[in-house]
Parts: structure tokens; C-alpha cells; sequence
């Protein structure tokens, strides 16, 4: 019994741990996705993602970016037309699409957006999400 008992403490344990251990391949992701920002985003939702008042949403402790991910990749692949409300005020700006970046530009980007300005959005993008998009 007390064998048994053990082996679920360090079990338990270990997975606690590692449950609080980030995720290398999603810090590499957020990482690349700063620099994909910094040449394809920035321009409009700029440096410290806080958007244009009353002209491009922020990204920085926004809830719209709580959407589901297979909304995120589409808006990112295919751009975003009519209103929009982004932290309860109305944008009502054009984004065109992104679908010339390559999916690991564009899963890159949405973890680092996701991760940023105060966001800490659970889950990691993957660029096999994003090809499975593209279809």
C-alpha cells in the first residue's frame, strides 16, 4: 500500500511540475511571431498592440482574440471586413488578408499575439492548424 501511495505522490508530483514548465516550442514560436509582427502587424496595430483609436483594434488585452483559433487563422488568411467589436468599442476598419505568409509565419504570429501586451492565452497554434485552413 504504501509503495503504491509513493508512486502516485511522485507521479502526482511530477506532473504538477511539468504542468508550470512552459512549452519550448510555443517560447520559440512567440519568439519567431514578435519579428512576423514586427513587418507584417505592427503597422496598424502597433509596436505595444494597442491599436489605432477609432481606426485598428488593439491586440493587447483584447477579448476578440479569445475567439476559437480556427476563427483567428481564417481572419489572419482571409482578411476582416465590416464592424467589429474589440473591448466593447466598435472598429470598422478593412484588414486585408495575410494569406501570403507561410503557416508558420501565420501560427507564429497569432501565438505571439496571444501571448503579448497582457494576453496569456492557453494552447499553442500549430502550422499544421493553419494548412488545414487553407483548404
Amino acid at each position: 500500500m504504501i509503495r503504491v501511495s509513493t508512486i502516485t505522490v511522485i507521479t502526482f508530483g511530477i506532473f504538477l511540475l511539468s504542468s508550470f514548465m512552459p512549452d519550448p516550442n510555443l517560447n520559440e514560436s512567440i519568439k519567431r511571431g514578435k519579428e512576423v509582427y514586427a513587418l507584417y502587424c505592427q503597422n496598424c496595430h502597433m509596436e505595444d498592440g494597442k491599436g489605432m483609436p477609432e481606426v485598428n483594434p488593439p491586440l493587447a488585452k483584447a477579448d476578440y482574440i479569445k475567439k476559437p483559433v480556427k476563427t483567428l487563422i481564417a481572419i489572419v488568411l482571409k482578411g476582416q471586413t465590416g464592424e467589429v467589436v474589440v473591448n466593447g468599442k466598435k472598429y470598422n476598419a478593412i484588414m486585408q488578408a495575410q494569406d501570403y505568409l507561410t503557416d508558420i509565419q501565420i501560427a507564429d504570429v497569432l501565438n505571439y499575439t496571444r501571448n503579448s501586451w497582457g494576453n496569456k492565452i492557453p494552447g499553442t497554434i500549430t502550422p499544421a492548424m493553419v494548412k488545414a485552413m487553407r483548404k
